[in-house]
């Protein structure tokens, strides 16, 4: 016997002293410490001293034993691969030998080092890991009993997919029906641990769990009235996961769960009630939803408005972010406090999508708003108060006006009440049905829009704030009601939250501005003027999260009244402010993204009106592309030394400059020839990253729309990359490569022929593709009639295969430029090949019929191919043809065309 490992005194006393003074909040020792550590991983067994701390020196403290295991979990992570294999050997056997540590945060401890090897890949090359924590479970002993479930705990959720497959010979047979014995087990942290285990299986499926379904349910329904709140947590979280994979098994008891759920989102557990709430959210989404819940609804609603209200505690929280004045008491004035920056939230940048115009939709494109219910986001983020909100969304959507009977009697108690927590958690409720109650709401708007707008100016900050939020959610009815009733008074009251001293109702007021505007639009012009000297007083008060908020209410009035912002007087408002925050921020700043896109929309919205402003703007950009990429090379090539780049200001940028070259039209030449852009977004083009690319391709399009002379010598080198991207895996890419394909097509004309086999079948392919997005479909649509507008003879002949597909996706779309120039490619090619649109004429008709008002040639176009179809027919065959469209159709034909 070779003898085990001993420390030597020495060695012990340096890293005892390391382990101590890491402890220390000074950032120099901290450094010194990280400094340290390093070089001592040069030493082989200084690993071993790590798992002697932690398993065998009881002389020290816990909170250093469990640090030097965290140590050597880190090293784990980091240079597993280069241990010895005798220290990876001493490692595992003292970590098995300390699974049942009597102190419960050692054995935590162990068992996360247990399952970062075993995920480590480990997991196949330590086969005595599984079978030994399993014999270890039968243990007289609680502590090993509890600390080897501990760390099947943590492997069952690091390591799902390895434990279920052959590599490892399919543990889960024993270890499933194992777990399953120790539901009914006298100790609740046991049962918890045995629940926790089974859960990790239920989504994927498993074989080995589904062959013992029956017993699980069994075992969960016994555990339904546990005392641990713990245990009830799990036993809800796995009829949660149950509800989307073994619907079939619930169905039977579906009833009991139902009044169990109930009782449990009443739990006094917060953690508990927050689980068990998410039971509303899926079950919304199966489709026995409603036949199951209408029994239960009107006990179900009140529950879930009681949930909404705020608790104690998070009231307690909101006052203990801010107590600096905390001799007010309750802090109401709050805006002259600087911001916390680990409160500001990361922003997600929406990239340029090119989108057309439908017939129906009078220019507003429909979006999925993500609900405001992220108002409080200084709380923890999501709590049993938003998840109790975003079930009564979802209910309602499902039950839509059978809600109401239930609800409008609880409404009228809570909003109405004395007490400002419950009156907000009825405005909550009230906001949080708006999309699904709609229609039965209608009736009762007229009294509760003005209560709501009264609200505005409660003396509750948080009253003021949830009012801003639930009046946005009911702003397109605001809008489509006479000015003087609503929506005059709504806007006054709102802009006056924008200038709140509360930084909470600020952020509120200014996000309901921005969907109030989105719903408006145009209708705002008369108080532009108003609006604006808000917003950019609002400049001077707000901190710095809420001036992130600011940019997008600004950015979002430019999109909503365009061309209208363009008078002098709003200009010299509105850009001062924005160019001083420009000039202010460096170029590695963040807070450049949201003014970045803010300045893309109003320089679209403004056109030759920011022209004064443009070329600063366009040399930074250009500059933020090229820092990009030439950090991205640096990094590629040399990763040890430079850190790869943040992309988002590369993107920004991109679509800031599309925003300028549509605003700017014709006016953006004379920067582009001062400039490389062309070689840039060649290698933008090319990128790995899919978003970079997307936004690369929607300003090669606004280019070529507004200066293509530039554009011209780099065709040869564009168009085979525009091909290889129309892969309709990547939606917006392919979108914006086919639109910049179309674009292209109608500047080169009949040049554009060489080019045709790179790209056609591709189009072909997606235009057949079952279920492509309607904006994708629209886009390949319109780029192939281009490509025939410019080469009939080149697309013609294989009109048959996309003939129908194109006449379907384009008879929604409005009167347009685009739409014409792809009409005419249609008409050049049907006069090319007849044959190939004789078997799918009628979806033509129905094309040619959704125009409004074509251009006089096209409409003779039409004139000539549907006359020429009739002739060639006869009259008789005519007649049978035409008894088979709807009578919309025929009216429409016989009206603009005379057949």
């Amino acid at each position: 016997m070779e003898m085990a490992w001993q420390p030597q005194e020495e060695g012990l006393r340096q890293i005892l002293k390391l382990l101590k003074e890491s402890q220390s909040p000074d950032t120099a020792t901290q450094r010194a410490v990280q400094q340290k550590l390093e070089e001592l991983n040069k030493f082989p067994d200084f690993n071993n001293y790590l798992i002697f701390v932690l398993t065998k020196l009881t002389s020290e403290d816990e909170p250093t034993r469990s640090l030097s295991g965290l140590i050597l979990k880190n090293n784990v992570k980091a240079h597993f691969h280069k241990f010895l294999p005798v220290v990876t050997e001493f490692i595992k056997q003292e970590c098995l030998s300390a699974v049942g540590d009597p102190s419960p945060l050692i054995r935590a401890t162990v068992g996360i080092l247990i399952t970062t090897i075993a995920s480590k890949g480990e997991l196949t090359t330590w086969p005595e890991l599984l079978p030994a924590l399993c014999s270890m479970l039968d243990s007289q002993d609680y502590n090993v009993c509890e600390g080897s479930f501990g760390a099947l705990q943590k492997i069952c959720e690091d390591s799902a997919e390895l434990l279920d497959s052959d590599a490892l010979n399919r543990p889960l047979n024993v270890l499933i029906p194992k777990f399953l014995q120790f539901f009914r087990h006298s100790s609740p942290k046991i049962r918890s641990h045995a629940i926790a285990c089974v859960n990790q299986f239920i989504i994927t499926r498993t074989q080995a769990l589904m062959i013992h379904i029956d017993s699980f349910l069994e075992n969960l329904f016994h555990l339904a009235t546990d005392d641990d709140p713990e245990v009830r947590k799990n036993v809800c979280r796995a009829l949660v996961m149950l509800l989307e994979v073994r619907m079939d098994r619930l169905i039977p008891h579906m009833h009991n769960i139902i009044e169990y759920m109930l009782m449990r989102t009443q739990d006094p557990d917060e953690g508990v009630a927050l689980e068990a709430c998410e039971f509303w959210l899926s079950l919304a989404d199966q489709p026995i939803c409603k036949g199951a819940l209408s029994p239960h609804l009107t006990r179900l609603v009140p529950v879930l408005v009681r949930g909404m209200k705020y608790s104690e505690i998070d009231v307690i929280l909101l006052k203990g972010s801010k107590n600096l004045n905390w001799q007010q008491g309750d802090v109401e004035e709050d805006e002259m406090i600087p911001d916390r920056e680990e409160d500001i939230r990361p922003r997600f940048h929406k990239s340029r999508t090119h989108t057309i115009k439908h017939a129906e939709e009078n220019g507003e494109e429909i979006e999925e708003d993500d609900d405001g219910m992220d108002d409080d986001s200084s709380l923890s983020d999501w709590n049993l108060r938003k998840c109790s909100a975003a079930a009564l969304d979802v209910l309602a959507n499902v039950f839509r006006e059978e809600l109401l009977p239930v609800l409008v009697p609880i409404l009228k108690e809570t909003l109405f009440h004395q007490e400002w927590e419950i009156k907000e958690s009825g405005i909550l409720a009230l906001g949080a049905i708006a999309e699904g109650c709609m229609t039965g709401m209608i009736p009762h708007l007229t009294e509760l829009i003005p209560y709501l707008i009264n609200c505005l100016s409660d003396k509750k900050a948080l009253v003021r704030a949830i009012t801003c939020w639930t009046l946005s959610r009911y702003s397109h009815w605001v809008v489509s009601q006479p000015h003087d009733n609503y929506l005059k008074p709504l806007m006054t009251e709102l802009l006056k939250r924008v200038l709140d001293g509360n930084k909470r109702v600020q952020e509120a007021a200014c996000s309901a501005f921005a969907t109030l505007e989105e719903e408006a639009c145009t209708e705002l012009v008369p108080y532009l003027g108003f609006i604006l000297e808000t917003l950019v007083f609002a400049f001077s008060k707000y901190q710095h999260k809420n001036l992130l908020i600011l940019y997008d209410a600004i950015g979002t009035l430019a999109d909503s009244v365009g061309h209208h912002l363009n008078k002098p007087d709003y200009i010299n408002l509105l850009m001062p402010p924005l160019i001083q925050k420009w000039n202010i921020l460096k170029d590695e700043d963040k807070d450049l993204f949201p003014l970045l896109e803010c300045l893309s929309s109003v320089a679209t919205a403004l056109q030759s009106g920011f022209l004064p402003y443009c070329e600063p703007v366009y040399r930074r950009c250009v500059s933020l592309v090229e820092q990009t990429l030439n950090q991205h090379i640096a990094n590629t090539q040399n990763p040890e030394q430079f850190e790869a780049p943040d992309k988002d200001f590369m993107i920004v940028a991109l679509d800031l400059l599309s925003g300028l070259a549509e605003g700017l039209d014709g006016h953006i030449e004379k920067l582009v020839i001062n400039s490389n852009i062309m070689q840039l977004l060649y290698q933008c083009m090319q990128d790995p990253m899919p978003e970079v690319r997307q936004s690369s391709f929607a300003l090669l399009g606004d280019l070529t729309k507004a200066c293509f002379q530039h554009v011209l010598p780099c065709i040869s080198d564009f168009l085979p990359i525009l091909g290889q991207n129309l892969n309709p895996e990547f939606i917006s890419v392919c979108n914006n490569a086919t639109w910049a394909i179309g674009e292209i097509s109608i500047k080169l004309g009949q040049d554009t022929r060489p080019y045709i086999p790179l790209v056609l079948s591709q189009l072909i392919i997606i235009i057949n593709k079952p279920n492509t997005p309607k904006t994708l479909l629209e886009n390949t649509a319109i780029t192939i009639g281009r490509l025939g507008y410019v080469c009939p003879h080149d697309v013609a002949p294989l009109l048959q295969q996309f003939v129908r597909q194109w006449c379907t996706s384009l008879r929604n779309i409005r009167d347009n430029e685009e739409k014409d120039s792809a009409f005419r490619g249609m008409c050049q090619m049907i006069t090319v090949n007849p044959a190939g649109v004789v078997q799918d004429f009628i979806f033509f008709c129905d094309a040619v019929a959704s125009w409004m008002n074509p251009k006089e040639d096209l409409k003779e176009m039409f004139n000539k191919i549907l006359h020429g179809f009739k002739n060639q027919v006869g009259e008789e065959n005519w007649k049978r043809f035409s008894d088979q469209f709807p009578p919309q159709l025929k009216e429409r034909l016989a009206g603009m065309y005379g057949v």
